[in-house]
């Protein structure tokens, strides 16, 4: 059985940066927590920033918030522990927020803090990338638990 990695605000945890979270209604969620497949984690949290926090945003290789404060270790450390999670317990699936300056997978905030999306990757949604798991946003939920299915068919 295929473990999930999973944002943690996804999951209704209240880690934003805001201090709310983003809930997921969804039935395919809702079976594979039933089956004991999600790990949860919140990649900033995990690398020390409280909740609430100021908002960030990725700008090139650092992640800044709007008063210009560089967090981008914070979000590094996290974006590592988050990769060391998924490997220690075999990994191949991520389900992470999308947008985020953590976890966005396509696109993410343009650095202005104007709403202006770009094309790119969150830190944690990049390092887990490379490492060859396969990520995915919470509107692609479909397209993940086919991938899943597809990753149980050929054990």
């Amino acid at each position: 059985m295929e473990k999930i990695l999973v944002s943690s605000c996804l999951l209704g945890q209240a880690v934003r940066y805001d201090g709310g979270h983003n809930l997921m209604d969804s039935h395919i969620v809702q079976q594979w927590s039933e089956q004991g497949r999600i790990v949860a984690i919140c990649p900033e949290c995990a690398g020390g920033l409280p909740t609430p926090r100021p908002p960030a945003e990725r700008v090139g290789e650092l992640i800044l918030t709007a008063q210009g404060e560089d967090v981008t270790l914070a979000f590094s450390l996290g974006a590592d522990i988050a990769l060391k999670l998924a490997q220690q317990e075999r990994i191949k699936v991520a389900i992470l927020k999308a947008r985020s300056p953590s976890c966005g997978n396509k696109q993410i905030y343009d650095g202005q803090f104007a709403k202006q999306l770009i094309a790119g990757q969150g830190l944690t949604a990049e390092k887990l990338s490379a490492a060859g798991i396969t990520v995915f946003n919470e509107f692609e939920l479909s397209d993940a638990a086919a991938f899943v299915a597809e990753l149980e068919a050929r054990s």
